[in-house]
């Protein structure tokens, strides 16, 4: 009876009809016009105001790492995108890289605030090890605001 099941269209079910409930848009659907990631981040998240505090910031000054690129190698990402990651991990309490790492690929909030940039475990864990003085620097006075 379960092959049964698998054959039938997905719309009815076991004589159960769909549409009374919500559907959603088809995953393979192209879209004539983009979808901005600011529309599904509301006005008053959070993350708006790390986006900003962080912007604010002196990041030089407070003795993080790579402020000023490197004239060759590859591009690093900067440390203002990183440290929003770490703000954001502090304030939802995410404290693995690991995890960071997955949420910068899935979490429409952290899209937002990385524009889209994922980096990856090595380089987020690096962040935090080499930068580890400025970060709580940063957060204490993310505790002040």
């Amino acid at each position: 009876m379960a092959g049964a099941l698998a054959v039938l269209p997905s719309a009815v079910i076991a004589g159960q009809s769909k549409k009374r409930f919500i559907h959603g848009e088809h995953r393979g659907q192209c879209t004539l016009l983009p979808e901005s990631l600011d529309d599904y981040v509301a006005a008053p998240n959070p993350v708006r105001i790390v986006d900003v505090f962080v912007d604010e910031l002196d990041l030089g000054r407070m003795g993080f790492g790579h402020v000023i690129p490197a004239k060759t190698g590859r591009p690093a990402y900067h440390p203002a995108v990183l440290l929003k990651i770490y703000i954001y991990g502090y304030l939802n309490r995410i404290q693995s890289s690991r995890r960071l790492e997955r949420e910068a690929q899935s979490n429409v909030e952290l899209m937002w605030l990385t524009g889209r940039l994922m980096p990856d475990v090595k380089t987020i864990a690096n962040f935090r090890k080499d930068n580890g003085k400025a970060i709580r620097v940063v957060c204490r006075q993310l505790r002040k605001a």
